[in-house]
């Protein structure tokens, strides 16, 4: 493809959104870029200043740390991707937990957390040649994107994907505890106030439930007729 276009993928949490961005954009060689990192930056930032914590959340301290919050992606080339700094400190492994990512959804209810974030987001892909995973990517950031990617799986499937993941790093959590996750991420998700996760209307849904890595990329390909 000569033309540089935009890629929105949106989903529920743990459907491989990720996985699938990292792999088209080193495919067509594209700027990839995690929006879902800079929320949990966002809310382990919130976690380490106690803002935030089992049962409580002092949105407001959030609110005005905002602009002392510095969100930066920096490029790992033995990994093939940027990873997330919070305020010039390497904090890509330290999101990956059920802690973060216990808060990431409350934190990212809040309009101001969500209007920074889409503003830094938008000046990212401003020349295309991107592809974005989050969960309002084309139904707010970017409304035009060229390509639309909405991706799904029972809760089930994305549980036991989740708990493998989670597994593998070394983290003590009980499968249930990463099923409870999931939901809870599901319904606060779709259901708040400021850019709910839905399906943007000219989306191409993927439900990637029984299908492998390799076929999701290979049908997306086909989208984009390379």
């Amino acid at each position: 493809m000569n033309k540089k276009i935009t890629i929105a993928i949106d989903g529920f949490s743990s459907t491989g959104k990720s996985t699938l961005a990292k792999e088209l954009a080193k495919h067509l060689g594209y700027v990839y870029v995690d929006t879902g990192a800079m929320y949990r930056a966002v809310a382990f930032y919130a976690m380490q200043a106690g803002y935030i914590g089992k049962g409580f959340f002092d949105a407001l301290s959030l609110i005005n740390s905002l602009p002392s919050i510095k969100l930066t992606f920096k490029f790992n080339a033995d990994l093939g991707f940027g990873e997330m700094y919070l305020n010039d400190v390497n904090v890509e492994a330290a999101i990956r937990t059920i802690e973060v990512s216990n808060f990431v959804s409350l934190v990212a209810e809040i309009s101001e957390v969500r209007s920074k974030l889409v503003e830094q987001q938008q000046e990212m892909g401003k020349n295309k040649g991107i592809v974005m995973d989050g969960r309002d990517i084309g139904t707010v950031v970017f409304p035009d994107a060229d390509l639309k990617i909405f991706m799904t799986a029972s809760p089930m499937t994305r549980a036991e994907r989740r708990f493998k993941e989670l597994q593998k790093k070394g983290d003590h959590v009980t499968f249930d505890e990463v099923l409870k996750n999931v939901e809870e991420r599901d319904y606060i998700d779709t259901h708040r106030a400021d850019s709910p996760l839905v399906k943007a209307r000219d989306a191409i849904e993927f439900d990637n439930s029984n299908i492998t890595r390799e076929e999701q990329l290979e049908n997306v390909l086909k989208l984009l007729d390379l």
